[in-house]
């Protein structure tokens, strides 16, 4: 923005109450004769005042040449011939300004001396005055005003009101008009709807000059008559029209304006017989009519300050704008590689060319007249009138707030974000068909500035340069690479520019990003377009042609949109909320039970709780059930430096530190969680899963058959990408740990380093914590195991006691099968005489199945075996026992265990239960060396005479580097898992 107090538009210049109370839409921009002529109500519009029709109409060149000419053979006089044509026919197409000479025509004859103190109606009387040499009388001589307005006539079908009680063909309709209701001058010429003569008797026989009009003649003579289906009337309104357009050229003191847009500018489509009926009259009007225009392009501008403002701008503010921007425009590389470089008569002539335009930049100006009007949908007048309303509204609502506006409107500052500017611009009729108004609608959203203002590619860019300070200029430029991108947007949607060619030159490009302020270097307007065009971040839709053999480098905005450009588009439009929600709903799914009794997923807090806070209201704590829960990476992580907030919180949740929450059953959850690092990954993952999901509900893919058989395909593969990507992140395992009952109870973890393997499949998650003695696995836990995890206070106890000892108690591994594993256990060790059931008398209780052990009775409790009995011994009746086999060294086996039996005591124990520990160092102490191998000797001896039933440890073992390997090949052979670190 300009710092030399430049006066800005929006305070020189007074948009109309009536685009201020639309909210910068023109509800009458596409005027209706009917509506000026016979609207009443809210039905009449503004224009229909003559007063108000003159202040928001310019006096084009055209325009009042057009009307001077009727005023001329309505109040001419004897001389009314010098206006030689009486039959004027506009064949414009739509929006070309048709509508506004009609009603201006009716104006001229209907209230002349009100037109003629408006600045139109002064430029109609000056213009016939000079033509005739005197002066029109004031009141052109009191004509009448006959009007077919045939775009809201039905043939067939009449109104009492304006029509007559018996009017039925177009004639009859006519005369009423003409006689104004007379019925008896009616009735006298109704008969002779085809005769030149008496038409004109009839028109001259009212005595006063009389101006017909007749808008849009094909929506009657076309297919309106088709749809009635008579042939009688068809021919009656045809020969009728056929006489009318003979009569009027010779009848004095009448004028006719007739309506019909030229058949190749006319979208209408006609049945044969209106094509014939169209072909016959325009024969008619090329024969005895002069084809007129309403405006020029040039005129443009003039009528759209007219149109929009109230008043024209003051000299000093065109001329302090000026000079502001001429500043810029005559520095150095601005000057040389960008206005030089554009060829365009604006610049050479740019304060004239302001004072024309003001408060739009003449190259906006230049576009709109001499690339706009041409395109051969565009409705001219109408569209540039609601698509400048619309960006001059917005604008200047920015500029009150105290927000950025340009002080000239160009060619990059229509507001795309603004939806009245962005709809006019795509209806305008620049774009043809509605597939493509689709895709540059989507396009201007998702590239440029989406439609709060806040998104698309290039306003980001913007909003993220306002936080780097070395962009000196951002706060007199702060719309830059919007402003670029909607250069280049205006430039795409007018297709076969000069020569052919699509798009925006660098050079148009960086002067729609111009601005009067000289920290704004051309070095900047460069990198403005190179972050718009970078492959990887700039706009997804932009193609870029580079300068050969002269030619400058070219950009343009594609509506070919290929998958991956939808992809980036929808990328942008991705929150981080809707990332993490969407691996967690995956995470949630993905999680299977296995062993476990229960899965559940903490999700992460929405309201700004901290981690603990989260796990203590998860219900987490749950009797006798052992659970795997996941918690959301959104909010709880491991590793990479960043995770003391998740392993206090766990901490906290299995009752151990100063923080601790209530807790019972810790010993029977566990807690998986995410990596950082791989959390990072799956979230990149995530977004481009949901960009894809997008590009599925998008018009463009909806519309196109081969796009959408390939985004389907594309959102497959990224759903099967993203889940792989989260089973991955989720690597590590936390639980309650108590190796022994004189070891403090701890945090344990175990970490999966496979990628094949996921903390989210409790079966994996079970088998590592049977590797780690936190589990038991399938068929593992059998009566002399049970008989191992006891301790002597666990006899005597309640069996409810001892149940929940397995869910509660860190020391005891998790139970595979839950509740009917420790059943089975229980009753095979009953059976095998190794436990009893006893009541709270210690009176033995028969247990003759596994369904009567009741693990939630409080009577019945754990007890041991009774000493055994001679009545118990073996019996040795049986002498079939085979030959004693010898031993290794010669003496049979019998007679070795015969020696060992002979030193047991009577009624001793069959097995003994050994726990120990040990933990040495081995450097420089012989004596432990030799003590430790003579103990693995000694447990070597027994494993090999099968002396162990049962064996459960954790060895931890320090070891030459190069031993490391064989030994734990060894212990992978036993099919347990081995973990090797360096040290």
């Amino acid at each position: 923005m300009s710092k030399s107090g430049v006066t800005p538009w929006w305070k020189a210049l007074r948009i109309r109450p009536e685009i201020l109370n639309a909210s910068g839409s023109i509800a009458d921009v596409q005027m209706s004769l009917y509506h000026a002529v016979y609207g009443t109500g809210e039905q009449r519009p503004q224009y229909a005042d003559a007063a108000y029709y003159g202040e928001i109409t310019h006096p084009t060149g055209t325009l009042t040449d057009l009307l001077a000419q009727i005023a001329i053979r309505l109040g001419g006089g004897s001389d009314y011939t010098k206006s030689p044509n009486a039959l004027l026919r506009l064949d414009q197409g739509m929006g070309g300004g048709k509508s506004h000479a009609c009603i201006g025509a009716y104006h001229l004859a209907s209230d002349p001396v009100q037109l003629a103190k408006t600045d139109i109606g002064k430029s109609i009387f000056q213009q016939a005055e000079n033509i005739l040499g005197r002066a029109l009388p004031k009141n052109l001589n009191n004509p009448h005003v006959v009007v077919l307005p045939c775009d809201n006539m039905t043939p067939g079908v009449t109104t009492d009101e304006h029509d007559g009680p018996a009017a039925k063909n177009l004639y009859e309709r006519f005369l009423w008009r003409l006689f104004q209701g007379d019925f008896s001058r009616y009735d006298a010429y109704r008969k002779h709807f085809s005769n030149l003569a008496k038409i004109s008797e009839a028109i001259t026989s009212l005595g006063r000059p009389v101006l017909i009009i007749v808008d849009e003649i094909m929506n009657y003579f076309g297919n309106g008559l088709d749809g009635v289906a008579d042939e009688t009337l068809s021919a009656q309104d045809q020969a009728f029209m056929r006489a009318l357009l003979d009569a009027v050229t010779k009848t004095p003191h009448t004028a006719m304006l007739a309506v019909m847009i030229a058949s190749d500018k006319d979208s209408l489509s006609l049945e044969p017989a209106g094509t014939r009926r169209r072909a016959d009259l325009e024969q008619l009007l090329d024969r005895n009519g002069k084809r007129v225009g309403v405006h020029e392009n040039e005129d443009f501008a003039a009528i759209l300050r007219r149109r929009i403002f109230t008043k024209s701008p003051k000299p000093e503010v065109m001329d302090a704008t000026v000079r502001d921007y001429k500043e810029a425009m005559e520095n150095g590389q601005w000057k040389t590689k960008v206005f030089d470089q554009l060829h365009a008569p604006w610049t050479a002539n740019f304060a004239d060319e302001v004072a024309r335009t003001y408060p739009f930049h003449p190259q906006l100006m230049h576009m709109a007249e001499h690339e706009w009007a041409n395109r051969a949908g565009f409705q001219k007048v109408r569209s540039t009138i609601r698509v400048f309303a619309a960006t001059v509204y917005a604008l200047q609502q920015r500029g009150k707030e105290g927000k950025w506006a340009p002080h000239l409107i160009g060619l990059g500052d229509l507001p795309l974000s603004n939806t009245q500017v962005r709809e006019a611009i795509i209806g305008s009729g620049l774009i043809s068909d509605t597939k493509t108004q689709n895709n540059y609608r989507s396009l201007a959203q998702n590239d440029i500035v989406g439609v709060n203002d806040t998104s698309g590619t290039a306003r980001l860019m913007d909003t993220a340069r306002a936080t780097d300070s070395k962009a000196l200029w951002h706060h007199s430029n702060p719309r830059a690479a919007e402003r670029a991108a909607t250069a280049v947007f205006l430039t795409s949607i007018v297709s076969g520019r000069s020569q052919g060619r699509r798009g925006a030159t660098d050079a148009e490009v960086k002067a729609a990003t111009a601005v009067a302020d000289p920290a704004y270097m051309y070095a900047d307007a460069d990198a403005v377009i190179s972050e718009l065009t970078d492959p990887e971040t700039g706009l997804v839709s932009i193609e870029v042609t580079p300068g050969q053999k002269g030619q400058p480098i070219r950009y343009f905005l594609s509506t070919e949109q290929t998958l991956l450009m939808l992809q980036r588009a929808m990328r942008d439009t991705i929150t981080d909320a809707e990332r993490d929600a969407a691996i967690a709903d995956f995470a949630e799914r993905l999680t299977d039970t296995g062993p476990f009794d229960r899965k559940q997923f903490v999700r992460a807090s929405k309201d700004g709780q901290s981690a603990r806070e989260v796990l203590a209201g998860a219900g987490i704590d749950d009797a006798r059930v052992s659970r795997l829960v996941v918690l959301d990476p959104a909010q709880f992580t491991l590793r990479n430096g960043a995770d003391r907030e998740t392993r206090e919180a766990i901490k906290s949740a299995v009752g151990l530190g100063a923080d601790r929450l209530p807790t019972r059953w810790a010993s029977s959850v566990v807690f998986v969680v995410a990596n950082t690092q791989q959390r990072h990954a799956a979230r990149r993952v995530a977004t481009h899963y949901l960009a894809a999901e997008r590009v599925l509900g998008v018009p463009e893919t909806q519309y196109d058959a081969d796009i959408r058989s390939k985004a389907t395909a594309e959102r497959n593969d990224a759903k099967r990408s993203l889940e792989d990507h989260i089973k991955r992140a989720f690597q590590h395992v936390l639980f309650l740990a108590q190796p022994d009952d004189d070891a403090p109870r701890v945090v344990d973890e175990v970490t999966f380093g496979d990628k094949n393997e996921t903390a989210l499949f409790g079966t994996t998650v079970w088998k590592a914590l049977v590797e780690k003695e936190r589990a038991f696995d399938q068929g593992t836990f059998t009566a002399k195991t049970l008989l191992h995890n006891l301790r002597e206070s666990d006899y005597g106890r309640p069996l409810d006691e001892l149940r929940d000892s397995f869910w509660n108690t860190p020391r005891l591994p998790l139970l595979h099968g839950g509740q009917d594993d420790l059943r089975q256990a229980l009753f095979d060790a009953v059976r095998l005489g190794l436990l009893r059931i006893v009541n709270s008398e210690d009176e033995e209780v028969a247990v003759t199945g596994v369904s009567e052990i009741n693990l939630s009775s409080q009577r019945l409790r754990l007890g041991k075996p009774l000493p055994a009995t001679d009545e118990d011994a073996p019996s040795h009746e049986d002498n079939t026992s085979p030959e004693p086999e010898s031993s290794p060294g010669g003496e049979s086996t019998t007679e070795q265990d015969q020696e060992a039996s002979d030193t047991e005591e009577p009624n001793a124990p069959q097995e003994k239960q050994l726990a120990f520990s040990v933990i040495q160092s081995m450097l420089n102490n012989t004596g432990n060396a030799d003590a430790l191998s003579q103990l693995f000797r000694e447990l070597y001896q027994l494993v090999d005479n099968d002396d162990v039933s049962f064996l459960q440890g954790n060895v931890q073992i320090v070891v030459k580097a190069h031993a490391a390997e064989a030994l734990a090949e060894r212990v992978r052979e036993l099919g347990s898992s081995v973990q090797v670190r360096d040290l």
